[in-house]
């Protein structure tokens, strides 16, 4: 008789990709949909054109002009008050012209202390327009 030779050919010694792929097809569904939904926070910016003193003044950018000074001092509207007084006198500039901002201008060595001190103030004066500068002296 003859001898016929068996072979197993069903036997593989090879690594199925099946499960990775799926795994990774999942994994990028995943990422797909979750950077949708996230968004940064920020703080909306009304930047004014010109340079620092044309904008420290206030009156020619249309604004009353705020600033901190790196001594302690706040001018409003170029007249140096108490930071208690801010609201009272932003309160009386803003119902002199409705529709203008605040122009806050803090020097680069005043306290941030002082500056959200002057800007509660000013929020309580009624005024939500609140623009930022920044001056050297």
């Amino acid at each position: 008789m003859r001898l016929r030779r068996h072979f197993d050919h069903g036997d593989s010694t090879g690594i199925d990709l099946a499960p990775m792929l799926d795994f990774v097809l999942n994994l990028l569904i995943f990422f797909i949909i979750t950077a949708v939904f996230v968004k940064e926070l920020g703080i909306p910016v009304a930047r004014h054109g010109g340079g620092a003193s044309g904008a420290a003044t206030g009156k020619e950018a249309g604004s009353i002009s705020v600033v901190s000074k790196d001594d302690g001092e706040v001018l409003v509207d170029s007249r140096v008050v108490d930071v208690r007084a801010v609201r009272a006198n932003i309160e009386r500039l803003h119902a002199q012209k409705p529709e203008w901002g605040v122009m806050v201008t803090a020097e680069q060595d005043a306290t941030a202390d002082l500056l959200v001190q002057v800007i509660d103030q000013i929020r309580e004066g009624g005024v939500d327009n609140i623009s930022f500068g920044t001056s050297s002296s």
